[in-house]
């Protein structure tokens, strides 16, 4: 068997290549939400992970530069929405710089301030436990303190810079 090893640079690569290679590996989108002053504040983040089943925790990756963290971060509750591959159109509002993030989206929220969307995949009502500088970002810990999930929605996929569906192989008995 030949193997083809990949070309090393002794150069520590710059942002850009490696926003290049980090976006070959596909992730899922969630929104991370809650009411802030009777209003719903969001963000989309695609660095989101599960952590632990007991506790049941969650980490989710946030720019150090972000000012909608910097608002959410407070918020006794957080809903953390896994988008769905209907979702496409919100999760390109929550990402953007200006503008309603809410206009048109279909969202509610919890008796303690978490803002979830409809249709998500999986619903989390979460609480901050603790965040952790890590360069550039935070790794921000929540703990899941409810749930709801339909496992019938495919999720939204984002990979190489773009949005992706998953494809659904077909099974045959042999």
């Amino acid at each position: 068997m030949n193997a083809i090893s990949p070309t090393e640079t002794a150069a520590i690569p710059d942002s850009r290549t490696l926003r290049n290679a980090f976006g070959c590996f596909p992730s899922g989108v969630t929104a991370i939400c809650a009411m802030i002053e009777g209003e719903p504040v969001g963000m989309a983040a695609s660095s989101f992970t599960s952590v632990s089943l007991d506790p049941p925790l969650v980490l989710v990756c946030i720019q150090n530069s972000s000012d909608t963290w910097k608002k959410l971060m407070k918020a006794p509750r957080i809903g953390v929405s896994v988008l769905g591959e209907e979702h496409d159109r919100a999760c390109s509002q929550l990402a953007a710089k200006s503008g309603n993030r809410f206009e048109r989206l279909d969202w509610f929220a919890t008796g303690g301030g978490a803002v979830l969307l409809e249709g998500a995949a999986v619903s989390l009502n979460c609480c901050v436990v603790e965040e952790i500088p890590a360069g550039d970002h935070r790794l921000v810990l929540l703990r899941v303190q409810t749930l709801t999930f339909q496992p019938a929605v495919s999720p939204l996929v984002f990979h190489g810079s773009r949005f992706r569906k998953l494809a659904i192989e077909a099974t045959g008995s042999d």
